[in-house]
């Protein structure tokens, strides 16, 4: 993991007792509520639906075990709302029919982000000390600024990996954090840089993808994609640079951003966002672009190439860990191990097949935590399962974790010899369910229950559905399934990109959700980044399930031997799965009439 320096530890305790200054003139009346709400934006404090929010940057998705008891603590002593917040909340949510306001949780979010929702804002500036004083922050994780640079979970470890991205990342984490002309974009600007073959960081579907690749002569460097996202007009980016030496890339990303600030729409912020100006202005936008960095190199003589030195200095960061350079390698079997019993082989089959991946070096693996049960929102995680988790990255994985795409948590280190030990102590704390990729292991924003811009809540279908879906003998019969759920159109739960999404809108006041297939990540099952298509009219909430049901029926039907979920539709196209969902919506109409 990246090591602060004493510069990075300072700027971040200085920011955090500049926050305190702050809010402590903001709650004596010296700083009104629009004069304190862009000081609280940078830190990363939202008003949200009953309480603010905090949003914690996990830069690329590094977290060692010292942070995760530091977000426990978060989670267990300030993540507590003010008793007459939670009432009110809980009468708006009785109201509903149900609750899911949880207390005392971190949330991880899809950009490898950690979420609060319920910190008082008098409580707020000894949070970010907490958070300072292991080096973590929120800054930037709001405003229309660059935002948290994330990246493959992982990077540095992947066995297709072509290099380890993690030091571009700190490098242009560094570069882009309170850059002075950046602070004020037209819209929240997202970089994502993948190292390995698989495009395992959905870079297609950012304002910057940037993907590690090396040139016939076997240099490093980058191919820039520009202008993806999800929201009202789902795009994917396009290729702007087939190949840009690495010790540019810095010079070039200050050309782009120049260009889209110079060009951004500022008059309509559902236009605003990259993909627009690149979409409207095509071939121009890339020219100008490319003329801007020339003037850059030319010009200002390229005040921002990264020289070996630095990129030497940075990569000393990301060795792996000391202890587990003497570890041996040994072929890891079923056959061999006396810690699982004959009657656990079968579900520890399962968790190697689904939660264990194959590691750079031979003689570890990399094992991912399974964040998804019953009864607990996607991504959530209690102030005691970030301590289990902390425990369990210190003994299996040299106390480090990581924050994936799919919100669960990784173990990036762990020798081969310990999996047995390791699942016994994953299923005894909750993180070893085999669902990795497959149905349950949904994705799902906070929704309507927390959020103010959503149409509608993401966590009750969830649950609903990851309640039909407990059987460990089908999930594993369907297979490989990515289901995506969005609150609202702006597509936190990446819907589009699900083989299955699921999108919250307001029908006439009230809730209802549309269904799209066919939607992709880029990622090695997913195929080609695309969005799906939406299935046919919107569903209220109880209906949804039924849906969910009538599609993967309709699947075991039209699938071939071993044919997956995503590879079936696309080989006999919608209308199979679009006359089943609707089949539930006239069955259920005959039902009630």
């Amino acid at each position: 993991m990246y090591q602060y320096t004493d510069f990075d530890r300072q700027f971040v305790r200085s920011r955090a007792a500049q926050y305190r200054d702050q809010l402590q003139r903001h709650l004596t009346g010296r700083l009104s509520d629009d004069d304190f709400k862009p000081l609280r934006l940078q830190n990363g404090w939202y008003l949200q639906r009953y309480a603010p929010m905090l949003r914690v940057a996990i830069p690329y998705g590094e977290v060692s075990s010292d942070q995760l008891r530091a977000l426990a603590t978060i989670a267990r002593i300030y993540d507590q709302p003010k008793p007459e917040i939670y009432q009110t909340a809980s009468l708006a949510q009785a109201k509903l029919g149900t609750s899911h306001l949880a207390t005392g949780c971190t949330h991880f979010t899809t950009r490898q982000n950690a979420q609060f929702n319920w910190i008082p804002l008098d409580r707020s500036a000894d949070v970010m000390d907490l958070l300072a004083s292991v080096d973590m922050h929120g800054i930037q994780t709001s405003g229309n600024c660059i935002r948290n640079i994330t990246s493959d979970e992982r990077a540095g470890i992947a066995v297709d990996e072509i290099a380890d991205p993690r030091p571009f990342c700190e490098i242009l984490r560094q570069w882009s954090t309170l850059h002075p002309e950046f602070a004020f974009l037209p819209r929240k600007f997202k970089i994502a840089v993948s190292g390995a073959h698989e495009d395992r960081a959905a870079t297609a579907w950012h304002d910057v993808g940037l993907q590690v690749l090396r040139n016939p002569e076997g240099a490093v460097g980058f191919k820039v994609l520009v202008g993806g996202g999800m929201g009202r007009t789902p795009l994917i980016a396009r290729t702007i640079r087939a190949f840009l030496p690495w010790e540019q890339i810095l010079n070039y990303l200050e050309a782009l951003v120049r260009v889209y600030n110079r060009w951004g729409r500022r008059d309509n912020i559902y236009k605003a966002r990259i993909k627009i100006l690149v979409k409207a202005e095509g071939q121009r936008f890339t020219d100008e672009v490319e003329a801007e960095y020339q003037q850059i190199l030319t010009q200002d003589g390229a005040p921002n190439t990264i020289t070996q030195a630095e990129l030497d200095r940075v990569t000393a960061s990301f060795v792996p860990p000391a202890l587990l350079a003497q570890q041996p390698g040994r072929a890891h079997s079923l056959a061999d191990q006396p810690d699982v019993t004959a009657a656990e082989q079968l579900d520890y089959a399962r968790w190697l097949q689904q939660n264990v991946a194959a590691h750079k070096n031979p003689s570890l693996r990399i094992v991912t935590l399974s964040l998804k049960r019953l009864r607990q929102a996607p991504g959530d995680a209690s102030a005691e399962q970030l301590e289990q988790a902390a425990k369990l990255a210190d003994q299996f994985s040299a106390g480090e974790a990581r924050v994936s795409h799919d919100q669960n948590l990784l173990l990036p280190w762990v020798c081969s010899q310990q999996l047995p030990a390791l699942w016994h102590a994953a299923r005894a704390s909750g993180f070893g369910r085999a669902n990795i990729r497959l149905l349950s292991d949904m994705i799902a924003c906070p929704g309507g229950d927390f959020c103010a811009l959503a149409n509608a809540r993401s966590i009750p279908i969830a649950e609903a559905i990851t309640e039909r879906y407990q059987d460990m003998d089908e999930l594993h019969d369907l297979g490989e399934i990515d289901l995506h759920i969005s609150g609202c159109i702006n597509s936190c739960g990446h819907h589009h990109s699900g083989h299955i999404g699921i999108l919250g809108v307001d029908k006439d006041g009230q809730e209802c959700y549309q269904v799209s297939l066919g939607g992709s990540d880029g990622s090695r099952l997913s195929g080609a980044p695309t969005p799906g298509k939406i299935v046919g009219p919107s569903f209220v909430a109880t209906e949804v399930p039924d849906v969910i049901e009538a599609l993967l029926e309709t699947y075991r039907l039209q699938r071939l031997s071993a044919e997956s979920f995503v590879d079936t539709l696309r080989r006999v196209g919608l209308d199979p799965f679009k006359q089943s969902a609707n089949r539930v919506r006239r069955s259920l109409a005959a039902e009630q009439g």
